[in-house]
């Protein structure tokens, strides 16, 4: 059974998943769903919604839910990658392909192939998919880049030259 429940925040209205007994999504409110019976009772989802109380107050994450990520292997990969990228750090596409390359036994790795695999991350800011720049800029984000942007300065990162210094931040 899937469970859902909401979660305000910063970056706006989070719809958290569960299985149960795992984080299987967070992701920006799209549409009219509503929140699953007794889904806050869960230990999984209580859980989550103190980690991203501690995450939006400026605190480093100690822990972190269980999760369970459903995906291909290669995003799977992609995905384990980026738990490995540290709270107020930035990895870029092109670094990424080579860390996911090496743990796959590959020489290289397409930095597109990259991209899209961490634009289909199913648990948003707890894999932090936004801790992932462009070698020229702020890069892509599946949501709007001002939340990318939101993100990156609570763990202290200074985004205006990921920008080029303008106002957009």
């Amino acid at each position: 059974m899937a469970f859902t429940t909401f979660y305000p925040s910063p970056v706006g209205l989070l719809t958290i998943e569960s299985d149960g007994t795992s984080l299987t999504g967070i992701s920006i409110k799209r549409d009219a769903d509503n929140a699953t019976p007794d889904a806050d009772s869960l230990p999984v989802i209580r859980e989550t919604k103190a980690w991203l109380g501690g995450y939006f107050a400026g605190e480093r994450p100690s822990s972190m839910p269980r999760l369970r990520l459903d995906g291909t292997a290669f995003q799977r990969a992609v995905w384990q990658e980026l738990l490995l990228v540290p709270y107020g750090e930035t990895v870029t596409y092109g670094s990424l392909a080579l860390r996911v390359a090496h743990r796959l036994g590959k020489v290289r790795m397409s930095a597109q192939a990259i991209g899209t695999a961490v634009g289909r991350n199913p648990v948003m800011i707890v894999v932090p998919c936004h801790r992932v720049v462009a070698s020229k800029g702020i890069g892509g984000f599946a949501v709007e880049l001002w939340r990318k942007a939101r993100l990156l300065t609570g763990e202290g990162i200074d985004v205006r030259s990921l920008f080029g210094y303008n106002d957009e931040v």
